[in-house]
């Protein structure tokens, strides 16, 4: 099978209410969820690469295999094969809660990157897109209309991806380097369009599945059960309930020792590679 499955973020309405159970069987249940999506989306799409992989491959080829060894990064730069890493990723911005969710970003001097969707949003509020880019987070690419893309035509992926590339370009500056297919559908010609515009794929290994609840708390819950070193987090700064799960996310990461970072800071000093679907 060359298709991706949704995986823990399928768009498949909104849940149920949940019975309250005892917290730590309600750890174990979303554990349990996560690890059986992510070993059928193992099973069922193959050449994935893991950015600790690829960031292993670079310390290996830089120095004799010991993180950190003879390899130089960028000024600034946090080698996460020495801290314990991990990076926080919005899709489908930017919208009304994005400034806020940047306010907060600042005061806790936390990167992220951010995966923009063009029409009615990147559209709307383009100062937002051109503030992601000044204050240092990773503006990245989500197709303009959101379609799967394994479910269109060749020339409508480039399409889609081409006309978000440009229009970020035009606020930013600078192309994007990395995209986040809808729903995580990707195929071999998905990979082929893609590598042909310069953009490496990047799927996610913490979803709190944001669309489906208000509940801040639940969303809170639900991304610190999943979250693991060189983990991406999957969340969505267009929904109610997630911009106010944030600072508790991040206050109890960092309290566990994390250092957040954007994508392509996770997998340094390797760099993004076009066509290349990257899952942690």
């Amino acid at each position: 099978m060359n298709t991706l499955s949704h995986s823990l973020a399928a768009s498949s309405g909104p849940t149920a209410p949940r019975a309250r159970r005892p917290r730590r069987t309600r750890r174990t249940a979303v554990a349990a969820l996560a690890l059986a999506a992510l070993t059928a989306l193992s099973a069922c799409t193959p050449g994935t690469v893991a950015p600790a992989d690829e960031r292993a491959d670079a310390h290996e080829a830089g120095g004799d295999g010991r993180p950190g060894a003879r390899v130089k990064l960028a000024k600034g730069e946090v080698d996460c094969a020495v801290a314990k890493c991990i990076a926080l990723t919005f899709d489908g911005g930017p919208g009304k809660d994005t400034p806020e969710l940047l306010d907060l970003l600042k005061r806790e001097e936390v990167p992220a990157t951010f995966f923009l969707l063009g029409r009615k949003h990147i559209e709307k509020y383009p100062e937002t897109v051109t503030r992601i880019a000044e204050e240092g987070h990773e503006v990245a690419n989500h197709t303009w209309n959101h379609p799967r893309l394994t479910e269109i035509e060749p020339e409508e992926i480039r399409e889609e991806l081409t006309r978000t590339q440009k229009e970020i370009e035009r606020l930013t500056g600078s192309e994007p380097t990395l995209m986040r297919p809808p729903q995580g559908r990707t195929d071999d010609t998905v990979a082929e369009i893609t590598e042909e515009l310069g953009l490496a794929q990047v799927l996610w290994s913490t979803t709190a599945k944001d669309y489906s609840t208000e509940d801040s708390g639940l969303i809170t819950e639900r991304t610190l059960e999943q979250a693991g070193r060189d983990g991406v987090i999957l969340l969505h700064d267009i929904y109610k309930g997630t911009v106010p799960a944030v600072p508790a996310i991040i206050r109890s990461l960092k309290k566990d020792g994390y250092t957040f970072v954007t994508v392509p800071q996770l997998m340094a000093p390797a760099k993004p590679r076009p066509g290349t679907v990257y899952r942690p």
